[in-house]
């Protein structure tokens, strides 16, 4: 289709979500036939490789000036928001780039708030004042959106998050595998509120009722919180491995695994656990790359496991609750015929996840907007700018 779009986020070798995020995304998109270049916000200065064309150098005066005129230079920009990611308070200099640019925005929305500060409220409000068009990854996400921002609902697409296809071709057959042997994965960057700490009790609690499965623990502890506090959740947490004598059953691993070496490990599981504590979560990438891989899944009911799991492919438990925790485990690993239709049900799912499809929809959206930017200005000799 032969459009261009400039995308202002963090991106590999930064460890986090939306780095991750990212980097997939831009790989489908130039397969769908776009041009891309991303303006990575950084720390510290280094020399940009493809696709990153320029460094938006958090603590440099003037970066956000720089970076509008870099992404100036594209049909369109893709903004990747979320609160932490972008200089200033509650990444409020991003506000500063957008009003810098001259073609039409496209803000995707990572995190809506059901009750943000004012700082937050304004710092979303000033992106949607300023965005030709919203992305958001779930109906949820979208309905508080139009909710606390009063927008448009014509100018919000609901896009999934994307996934690689991590089906296995020859699902397990559960009823002739002992549940010791079986495996439950917990993954991600490791900090507080994900909840481990409740799987660690509720397999205490297990243990009474079956024999264990392996729970592995994988990934490093968040770049920033580590900064902050060294390991002293993953510590606290081994604290309660071996004070619950757990330590045959629950194994940590550091590691940060992303790309193929990641989907190995997903398709090796028999069960994700996702025991996190936040009730706003509307977005999680661990979530989609779960059901991708077509793996049962035991969630806490934040809002996009409600949506994505409801139709039968996991369980929703509630948040810090260790007694539900083990309930469901029992079911899935216990029961016969459980695994299986949560299995089909998520195998269902994973081909409306897929990268190609999602890549496909950001880029229909960007030539859409391409094509009135370019009538309001042979009409009005100005580039498309939303009212402000």
């Amino acid at each position: 289709m032969g459009v261009s779009l400039g995308i202002v986020s963090t991106y590999p070798s930064t460890q986090c979500g939306i780095a991750t995020f990212c980097e997939s995304l831009v790989t489908y998109l130039v397969r769908a036939g776009a041009d891309v270049g991303v303006v990575r916000v950084v720390d510290a200065p280094g020399p940009p490789t493809a696709p990153v064309v320029h460094h938006w150098v958090a603590p440099e005066a003037g970066g956000a000036v720089r970076a509008a005129g870099v992404l100036d230079g594209f049909d369109a920009v893709l903004v990747q928001h979320e609160y932490g990611i972008f200089p200033g308070n509650d990444g409020e200099a991003i506000l500063d780039v957008i009003a810098r640019r001259h073609v039409p925005v496209i803000t995707v929305l990572h995190t809506v708030l059901t009750s943000p500060t004012a700082n937050q409220h304004r710092v979303l409000a000033g992106l949607v004042r300023h965005s030709a068009a919203l992305v958001t990854m779930t109906e949820t996400a979208r309905d508080r959106l139009l909710a606390g921002w009063d927008v448009d609902p014509a100018r919000v697409s609901v896009i999934p998050h994307g996934a690689v296809e991590n089906r296995s071709h020859t699902p397990g057959a559960w009823t002739s595998v002992a549940p010791e042997r079986r495996t439950v994965l917990t993954w991600g960057l490791l900090s507080e509120g994900k909840g481990i700490e409740w799987a660690l009790l509720g397999l205490a609690e297990l243990r009474e009722r079956m024999a264990l499965p392996t729970y592995v623990v994988l990934g490093q502890t968040h770049p920033r919180v580590r900064e902050r506090e060294g390991e002293v959740y993953r510590e606290g947490l081994q604290r309660i491995v071996r004070d619950l004598e757990l330590t045959e059953t629950v194994r940590f691993d550091d590691r940060y695994l992303a790309g193929p070496d990641l989907r190995r490990a997903v398709r090796a599981a028999d069960v994700v656990l996702l025991p996190y504590d936040s009730r706003e979560q509307v977005t999680s990438g661990v979530l989609t790359e779960a059901v991708a891989a077509g793996k049962p899944v035991v969630s806490t009911a934040f809002p996009h496991a409600v949506e994505l799991l409801s139709g039968g492919a996991g369980i929703l438990v509630a948040q810090r609750d260790p007694s539900a925790i083990a309930s469901a485990l029992e079911r899935v690993l216990g029961v016969d015929g459980v695994a299986e239709r949560m299995a089909a049900a998520s195998r269902e799912l994973a081909g409306t996840l897929l990268w190609p499809a999602v890549a496909e929809r950001y880029v229909a959206l960007a030539v859409g907007l391409r094509a009135a930017d370019r009538g309001f200005a042979e009409q009005h000799g100005a580039r498309l700018r939303p009212a402000v």
